[in-house]
Parts: structure tokens; C-alpha cells; sequence
């Protein structure tokens, strides 16, 4: 008797068991960037409908969120619109006692926003930066209306920031410059302020008009395209990386091989990023 009830239990283990191997699921985590939230979540979603039994979960909060996070182990990958500074690159070595693995997974145009109402439409770099760092503060300055620039950039944490920063402003950013929490707040914030100017991903463009960049004076201006980014005529361009502790395997892998195949490098296109090739 004792015998048969073993079994029974032995069999409703066993059982439980084997459904739980049918219904485990492979959970990748993604954290990071703010400027490549949507591509992420795309790729994200057409690899989960091609994979059910793998979860994919992204979240922002800024390159350097991200960074933080892959440093203290709550990540598997940071998103990060910048390269990793020196101090990162250690901390991730000390922890993990290897590099970092740097993957570039996509290109991105960095735009300048402008009103649609705004009669200025292109400005040079030197231009840019000096609207941001308060050197200019009039429209009127640089062509347009007769009223003060209203700045819109993005918090220090963000690797846009970083870029901006040091491509673009080259110095100090004005204090007269209002930080929003991502690109599309800014993006909000230039539509509603005829005077207002923001910058961020090219993907996130909408109801807004993008700036014609110039290298100089005497060049011509440049809106963000996928052809001008390919070949390197527009201004502010950057490769977008996702960082790992440690050389991914297993699910890991599988996922990030796909997004570097033709099929995830597609949708890099389909939503206003740039492929790699």
C-alpha cells in the first residue's frame, strides 16, 4: 500500500516536474538608453513573436542608468547611445574581472528640432553650440524672428547629452537650458514653443521639423536621411552600442545574432534608425 502511494506521489512529482520545463521561459533584460527605447522594444517584439518561449524586457532611464545597472548586476545589457567612459570600463572589469563587450547594433542621426513655425531651417554646428552653451540667445542672431531661444536638451545621465555635449556645445551647457526626461518630452516641448529648439534621436521627430546642420559657413545644410547618414554627409552621427559584462551564450546570444542579421537590422530601418550596413 505504502509502495503504491510512493509511486502515485513519485508520478505527480515527476509530472509537475515536466510542466515546469514546458513553461520556463528565458528572460533577457535590457536597460538603458532613452534614445533607443522604441528600436529596442521593436526588436524586442518581433523576436518574442519568433521566440514565445523567451522574455525580452526593456526599460530606459539614460545611458547611464544603464551603465550603473550593468555595473551592479541588475542588467544583462546596457543600451547606451555613447561610448563607456574610462571609470565605467574599470568598475565593470574590477566586478566581472574581464572587458566589457562592446556591441554596435545600429546608427543614428542626432537632429536638431525646430518649430515648424520657426522661419530659421538650418544652422551650422559652430551656430548649435553656441546656442546651447548661451553664447547666442536671439533668434534673431542667427536669421529668424526677433525673440529669445528657448533651450530644451536632455539630463547629464543621457549618452545624448554626452554627444551633444562633446561634439556639439564643446563647453558648458546654459543654465537658461530646461532638461526633460527623454527625447520625446523634448521633442513635446519645441512642438508647443514656436521659439523653442531641442536635439535627439532622428526617430523621434514628429510634428516638429528638422534643422539643416552645415560643417561650416560655407557648407550646405544637411537634414538626417538614411543616405546622408550612410555616407557621412550629415554632421551629428553615432553608432548605438549594447554593453555586456561578459560574452553572451545561450539565449543571450541567439538574440543579439538576430538583431545583427539582415531580419533585425531591417527594422533598425522601419523605424527611423540606420542598419549598420
Amino acid at each position: 500500500m505504502k509502495t503504491s502511494k510512493l509511486k502515485t506521489a513519485f508520478a505527480l512529482f515527476a509530472i509537475m516536474i515536466i510542466g515546469l520545463s514546458f513553461t520556463t521561459e528565458d528572460k533577457i533584460t535590457i536597460k538603458g538608453s532613452d534614445t533607443m527605447v522604441i528600436l529596442s522594444q521593436r526588436w524586442a517584439e518581433a523576436y518574442m513573436k519568433k521566440n514565445p518561449k523567451t522574455i525580452v524586457q526593456i526599460t530606459g532611464g539614460g545611458s547611464g542608468v544603464g551603465i550603473a545597472a550593468l555595473i551592479n548586476g541588475s542588467t544583462q545589457i546596457a543600451n547606451a547611445s555613447r561610448p563607456l567612459k574610462p571609470a565605467e570600463l574599470m568598475k565593470i572589469k574590477s566586478k566581472y574581472k574581464s572587458n566589457p563587450i562592446e556591441i554596435a547594433c545600429a546608427k543614428d542621426g542626432l537632429s536638431v528640432f525646430l518649430n515648424k513655425a520657426n522661419t530659421v531651417s538650418e544652422l551650422t554646428i559652430q551656430q548649435i553650440g553656441d546656442i546651447y552653451s548661451g553664447k547666442i540667445t536671439n533668434w534673431k542672431q542667427v536669421g529668424g524672428a526677433d525673440a529669445n531661444i528657448k533651450l530644451y536638451g536632455r539630463e547629464s545621465s543621457s549618452g545624448t547629452f554626452e554627444f551633444f555635449k562633446e561634439h556639439v556645445v564643446k563647453t558648458d551647457f546654459s543654465q537658461a537650458c530646461q532638461t526633460l526626461p527623454g527625447t520625446a518630452a523634448i521633442v513635446n516641448a519645441v512642438k508647443k514653443d514656436k521659439f523653442g529648439i531641442g536635439y535627439g534621436g532622428a526617430a523621434f521627430a514628429e510634428d516638429v521639423k528638422d534643422c539643416k546642420v552645415k560643417k561650416d559657413a560655407k557648407s550646405r545644410g544637411v537634414l538626417p536621411t538614411p543616405e546622408t547618414i550612410k555616407n557621412k554627409t550629415y554632421p551629428i552621427s553615432r553608432y548605438l552600442y549594447m554593453y555586456l559584462p561578459t560574452r553572451p551564450t545561450g539565449t543571450t546570444k541567439k538574440f543579439i545574432d538576430w538583431i545583427l542579421s539582415s531580419e533585425g537590422q531591417k527594422i533598425c530601418s522601419d523605424v527611423g534608425y540606420f542598419p549598420l550596413r
